[in-house]
């Protein structure tokens, strides 16, 4: 059994003054430090194929007006723009806001859906976590290393139409909460973010064929009452490696846990949620 402290309120001056020195932090590392980020983008394509994803653009989401939705696919249009067809040379790092940058009015951004404390709030650029969403997914199929993830401290939603685990995605906010990877094999890499009519899109490309082939599962997945009154939510993803030729499992390697206080109560004690058992304590 997993022990969750209670969330600990923190005043907006704290919250305001914390994101300003996290900011500037994230600003040295970016400037002062040594790490190349991935920078060029190039028309030509890498001829293999290696992973792509989808990722619905407009779900009807609980007492959340729909307009933030449809301001949501404005805001993942200019943020797609700057990481299109990206190259991530070998010894390069992605990160999500060193391309992107801060989102603002002057750029186009609309107000969209934040996820603050655990409570859906607006504000410019909001949406965004659906892209992180999806390119670390995409990454978890790729040997690509990934360096810096930052987890979802609040279950806001249940599990209606979840297609991926829960805790498999990435949570972003500017610039110090980032989605980053290292591009530590020998060949280069592209990434592709686009949209159609009805999906955000994205796929790897590569030069060469790897040897490998990835599966994202999850286990121990546990929901739990808290003595303070509340319920948590708890699971591990492992990402299994196999081999190509044979199918072979090679490894199995633990990505991540998540530990998330839940927004919404489980009434059923005995229940399965998407096909997974739910123990609830």
């Amino acid at each position: 059994m997993y022990k969750t402290p209670k969330p600990i309120y923190r005043s907006p001056l704290r919250t305001w003054l914390g994101k300003r020195y996290f900011t500037m932090r994230r600003y040295l590392k970016w400037y002062g430090g040594k790490t190349k980020f991935a920078k060029q983008q190039s028309e030509e394509l890498l001829p293999v194929k290696i992973f792509e994803h989808q990722s619905i653009l407009l779900r009807q989401l609980k007492d959340v007006d729909m307009h933030l939705q449809h301001n949501k696919i404005q805001n993942l249009k200019i943020a797609a723009s700057p990481l299109h067809n990206l190259i991530i040379q070998p010894g390069e790092t992605f990160s999500f806001w060193y391309r992107v940058g801060r989102t603002s009015k002057a750029k186009g951004y609309l107000t969209g859906m934040m996820l603050q404390n655990g409570k859906v709030v607006e504000g410019i650029g909001g949406g965004l976590c659906q892209m992180g969403n999806l390119i670390f997914w995409m990454a978890l199929h790729t040997p690509l290393t990934v360096v810096e993830r930052w987890r979802h401290s609040y279950d806001v939603f249940p599990d209606s139409n979840r297609t991926l685990p829960f805790g498999s995605g990435a949570t972003l906010s500017y610039n110090y909460i980032d989605l980053q990877f290292k591009n530590e094999t020998e060949q280069p890499f592209q990434l592709q973010i686009w949209l159609s009519e009805k999906h955000l899109h994205g796929a790897f490309l590569v030069q060469n064929e790897i040897p490998h082939f990835y599966k994202i599962i999850e286990k121990n997945h546990l929901i739990q009452g808290e003595a303070w009154g509340g319920y948590t939510r708890h699971n591990q993803i492992v990402r299994q490696v196999f081999n190509k030729k044979n199918n072979t499992l090679l490894k199995e390697e633990l990505i991540t846990e998540n530990h998330a206080v839940m927004m919404y109560q489980p009434f059923l004690t005995d229940a399965t949620l998407d096909g997974r058992l739910l123990r609830i304590t």
